[in-house]
């Protein structure tokens, strides 16, 4: 099993699309790359991230990016739809260089890759966030609403994983 750490904007919108990719195995919502290792205190620099849990023989760290992109606006600095703020920017963190390498080769491969904003970093720093955001949009569908990714699109894999 494999571990990286995916931030798209909002985080329950990142974990509730990635977690039916067929290869995930588990998820868990949280800060990467704050200077503390508490969500009692203020802002640190931390972005709101998904640590995913993959079986690296069923979906690659290329194809895990290409699949954020299909969630987020790639050229957007600190903001994914209605949220704003550093916490809210794109990246990819690893405690495994072969997976920023891979990351990065997935960047530029792309025509667009110079206009892309999605930081590519080794992780420093990971905390869970508290209960009441793990798997949220599962246990509060309404709050979908909070989310700037589509309901429609938050499931694209969901029946392909339950099969």
């Amino acid at each position: 099993m494999q571990q990286i750490y995916l931030a798209g904007g909002c985080l329950w919108g990142v974990q509730e699309f990635i977690k039916y990719v067929p290869g995930v195995l588990n998820t868990v919502v949280g800060r990467a790359n704050g200077t503390t290792y508490s969500t009692k205190t203020e802002y640190d620099g931390y972005a709101e991230c998904v640590c995913v849990q993959f079986d690296e023989t069923v979906v690659s760290v290329a194809q895990l990016i290409k699949h954020l992109f299909e969630i987020i606006d790639p050229y957007s600095v600190n903001q994914q739809g209605h949220d704003v703020g550093l916490k809210y920017r794109t990246g990819v963190y690893s405690c495994d260089s072969t997976h920023l390498d891979a990351a990065k080769d997935y960047i530029c491969s792309r025509v667009d890759a110079e206009r892309i904003a999605v930081e590519v970093l080794p992780l420093t720093n990971f905390i869970p966030s508290d209960d009441e955001h793990q798997h949220r949009l599962t246990r509060i569908p309404k709050d979908q609403y909070l989310c700037h990714i589509p309901w429609e699109l938050l499931h694209k894999y969901r029946r392909t994983k339950q099969e």
